[in-house]
This record gives structure tokens, C-alpha cells and sequence, in this order.
């Protein structure tokens, strides 16, 4: 089965997912880490972003995987272990350009989809039911006002020691919310068999059950 969960930053779509994926046993797919491993190699290969037709020979060449060993994912890149190495900040500067490469674009979709077959899997993002599985068997679109999704990110930032008001996340979720929308590739959308979850004025657990109640009368 395939869990596609859409909508915009701050919406609680990574957490649901998470939490999901621990109690249910389903791959929780970043599609994410997939563009970050076309950054990784490009970053290795000494390739910047004007490299446009090399980056796109690395998506074609490599191999990626993604294996989920106990509470963790692993992702895989020519078969080494680069769950970490993805995540530095030199590889999160370059993903985003990245990801809005085509051709780019369109290779990782099919990788994505290979790493789905055969799996039960729950994945999140922006396009995943329209783009990525537009077949997906349970849709949801995750949403939450953009005050509370502030406020999140906010609080989030707090913890993490970056210093914000929350009149500045505020404005950046709006922007945000706009640029994913009016994306030439990939834009974020509702589908008409989507289930739209608000989740302003619930708990993440009240929205995990919600959705876990939906996969079940789908199974």
C-alpha cells in the first residue's frame, strides 16, 4: 500500500509520517533524500550548480537505495551508508536548485517508485499524490492554518537556538506557502480524491489516528 500525505511547510506532515511509519511498520520514503544524494555526488565530483548537464548525468548514473532497519531508515548511495553525510549543511545549500532540475526531477520520481515496489509506504511532500503516486491508494492533504504552522516553526526554532520573531516565520510560511504553489514543476495541489486533515486544532496524535483510521478501512 502507498500513503502519499501533501501539504504545505509547518503542517506536521515529517512527524505523522514518522510516527506512522514506527507504528505500523511502513517505509517512510523520503523523496527528499534522493535529491540529496544527486547533491552529495555532485558536491564529490567538484560539479557546482551551472554544471546543469553533468548533474543530470549523475541522477541517471547512480544507485540509490533506502532500508529500514529497526526505527531508522538507511539510505544507501552506490552502497554506502550516507544517512549522515546528506544531511551537512554544504549539501542542504545546493538540494533545492537541485530538485528543480527536470530531468532531475524526473529520475528521482522513478527512483522513488522503484524504492516503493513491493513495500507498504507512507511518503510525504508537496506533489507526492499528483506527481510522484498519482495512484496512490489512500491520499491525504495535511493541512493547518498559517498562523499555527507558524507558530510550530517558531517554537521549533526556539529549541533549536535559532533566533526568530515570530512575525519573521510568519512571513516566511506566507512566502513559502506562494513559491510551492506557483511551482512550474511539482507545485503543491489537492487532488480530488485527496483527504483534507486541518490539523490546527488538533494533536499530532489526534491527526496520526486520524490517518491510521483511514489506512485501515483501506487495507
Amino acid at each position: 500500500m502507498i500513503v502519499a500525505v501533501d501539504g504545505p511547510a509547518g503542517s506536521g506532515k515529517g512527524t505523522v509520517t514518522k510516527m506512522i511509519e514506527k507504528e505500523l511498520g511502513f517505509l517512510n520514503l523520503d523523496t527528499g533524500a534522493t535529491y540529496r544524494c544527486v547533491a552529495l555526488e555532485a558536491l564529490r565530483r567538484g560539479l557546482t550548480l551551472q554544471d546543469e548537464e553533468q548533474i543530470i548525468e549523475v541522477a541517471n548514473k547512480i544507485d540509490i537505495k533506502i532500508n529500514n532497519v529497526g526505527d531508522k531508515d538507511i539510505v544507501l548511495l552506490n552502497d554506502e551508508d550516507v544517512t549522515e553525510k546528506i544531511r551537512t549543511k554544504e549539501v542542504t545549500a545546493i538540494v533545492s536548485q537541485i530538485s528543480s532540475i527536470v530531468p532531475v526531477r524526473e529520475k528521482m520520481v522513478e527512483v522513488q517508485r522503484k524504492l516503493a515496489i513491493g513495500k507498504d509506504v507512507i511518503v510525504e511532500g508537496r506533489d507526492i499524490g499528483t506527481v510522484v503516486f498519482p495512484n496512490a491508494e489512500v491520499k491525504i492533504y495535511l493541512d493547518a492554518s498559517e498562523e499555527v504552522r507558524a507558530k510550530r516553526r517558531y517554537e521549533e526554532n526556539l529549541q533549536k537556538g535559532i533566533n526568530t520573531t515570530y512575525e519573521e516565520v510568519l512571513e516566511n510560511v506566507k512566502m513559502r506557502d506562494y513559491n510551492d504553489m506557483h511551482k512550474k514543476v511539482g507545485a503543491l495541489k489537492k487532488t480530488q480524491d485527496s483527504i483534507v486533515i486541518d490539523s490546527t486544532d488538533l494533536t499530532i496524535d489526534e491527526v496520526v489516528k486520524k490517518i491510521e483510521n483511514i489506512i485501515c478501512e483501506k487495507s
